[in-house]
């Protein structure tokens, strides 16, 4: 029988440092990810363009709406493959990992039309006017285009880590992620280029990644040898993954709509302090994107542990070994918390010299310069120091996902983090504009959000324990009696 190569078995031994061997490599790969979008606001802060920077921030919350609609199911293929391969069903295995690269060519399509088709409207609905709203759409339009790409990508990854190989993406995400600093470099400096310059690179850089990883996944020889004479789709792998993945899908989508609704907030402060028919340049915006893109790279790296979460707890469901899903979620928050105060303190620490590498740069009082660099401040002081709280959450949703209750996990981040966030932007926001109303709504959201996942976690595994224990007595009761 063929065994999988280079699999982390979270089914047996110590759990720990398992998690802390399978998250490292996570955390590099998932750091090289988010350097593609830091890559393309550094680099194009060296452009001739003021507005550059602040352009490419507000497409973020827009951008990541789309792309969670459909690369968000790159997570049900992470559980499905993970809890076959945990089942030891090769077949299984082989079914989920085709339908899962044929549902990923299928939604990269439709998200790079939607894209392609509502970005204008939409970012204009956000609050863009004039020059900040012709960039963000010349920008989004290249990176949409790529958008097929990155989501093969996605879906590559998963499947990679989903039979415990984080290493592979980690090689793979390096080099590629040397090959789209160096295009920045070159669209920007050599070609004069500007926010379209650095999405053409990002998009070239998601193909490269794509060719490498596939060709990397038909040469394992293994559970999830790839073959593109399987590539079709399975009726119940697709329904399988539909299933786990929508939820996780739908949820993305939803907290970026949130997040849509954050960032339409922030270009009102903008506004307010800084008309744009007075000024040409969007400090807030400006110096708040930097430091969002900052921040993200805390949140990446917390998110390997949530990644881990789903990776062991999905392959315990499979081998049916409830009693140590319990001790993968404390581990997961002892990880989560060291990486997310470690992460959060660097980056406060070096807030300054980080943030110079986006542009945003001190200056005298009351200028340009010094109102982008305390929105800049304030934005990483609310949303850094208690982000190890976003990282709880998101294990205790991972778990649940891992569980096979996605449904569960969706509608407590969305009531907890999303909803309750949009009825604080619609009903605390209007009536003291600042930024500091608008960023402490998070850590408000995170503590309900995790308590309430918590919770229900408990209650689950006090349920399933039990069933396990009462089909042990009758199959041991049973074996007596023959």
């Amino acid at each position: 029988m063929q065994k999988v190569k280079a699999k982390i078995d979270f089914t047996e031994g110590k759990i720990f440092f398992k998690l802390l061997r399978f998250i490292l490599p996570i955390v590099a790969t998932n750091l090289l990810q988010m350097f593609y979008n830091a890559a393309d606001m550094m680099v194009v802060s060296l452009s001739s363009e003021a507005n550059a920077v602040g352009a490419i921030g507000t497409t973020g919350s827009f951008i990541h709406l789309i792309l969670n609609i459909f690369i968000g199911f790159s997570v049900g293929a992470n559980i499905v493959v993970a809890r076959e391969i945990g089942s030891k069903n090769k077949e299984k295995t082989q079914k989920a990992v085709h339908t899962s690269l044929f549902m990923a060519g299928l939604f990269g399509l439709l998200g790079m039309t939607i894209g392609l088709c509502v970005s204008r409207p939409v970012l204009h609905a956000m609050g863009g006017e004039g020059k900040l709203l012709t960039l963000a759409v010349k920008y989004t339009d290249i990176y949409f285009l790529g958008v097929p790409f990155l989501a093969l990508t996605n879906f590559l990854i998963a499947i990679f880590r989903a039979k415990g190989d984080a290493k592979t993406p980690l090689v793979v995400l390096t080099s590629t992620g040397v090959l789209n600093v160096g295009l920045n470099l070159f669209f920007v400096l050599v070609m004069d280029m500007s926010v379209e310059g650095v999405a053409l690179a990002t998009s070239i850089a998601n193909a490269a990644s794509f060719v490498v990883l596939l060709l990397k996944l038909r040469k394992d020889q293994d559970y999830t040898t790839f073959s593109f004479r399987r590539l079709k789709m399975d009726k119940a792998a697709f329904f399988d993954i539909f299933s786990n993945g929508a939820p996780a899908g739908i949820q993305g989508a939803l907290f970026s709509l949130s997040n849509v609704l954050i960032q339409s907030s922030i270009v009102t402060v903008n506004n307010n302090v800084c008309p744009p028919t007075q000024y040409d340049v969007a400090p807030i915006v400006n110096g708040s994107a930097a430091a969002a893109n900052i921040e993200g790279f805390v949140y990446t790296a917390m998110n390997a542990v949530y990644q881990g979460a789903i990776t062991a707890t999905s392959q315990n469901m499979g081998a049916k070994k409830i009693s140590r899903i319990k001790k993968i979620m404390y581990c997961c928050f002892v990880l989560v918390t060291a990486i997310g105060v470690l992460t959060s303190g660097v980056a406060l620490l070096f807030r300054k010299p980080l943030l110079g590498l986006y542009g945003v740069k001190d200056g005298g009082a009351g200028s340009i310069a010094a109102i982008a660099m305390q929105a800049a401040t304030l934005r990483l002081e609310y949303i850094c120091i208690p982000y190890f709280l976003c990282g709880i959450m998101d294990i205790c949703t991972g778990v649940l996902r891992g569980m096979g209750k996605s449904v569960t996990s969706m509608l407590i981040s969305l009531i907890g983090a999303c909803l309750l966030r949009i009825i604080w932007l619609w009903t605390v926001f209007p009536s003291s504009q600042t930024l500091q109303t608008i960023f402490i709504s998070y850590s408000v959201t995170w503590i309900i959000t995790a308590l309430t996942a918590f919770i229900m976690i408990q209650v689950l595994l006090k349920r399933a324990l039990s069933r396990e224990k009462e089909e042990m007595q009758t199959a041991a009761y049973a074996v007596n009696r023959e």
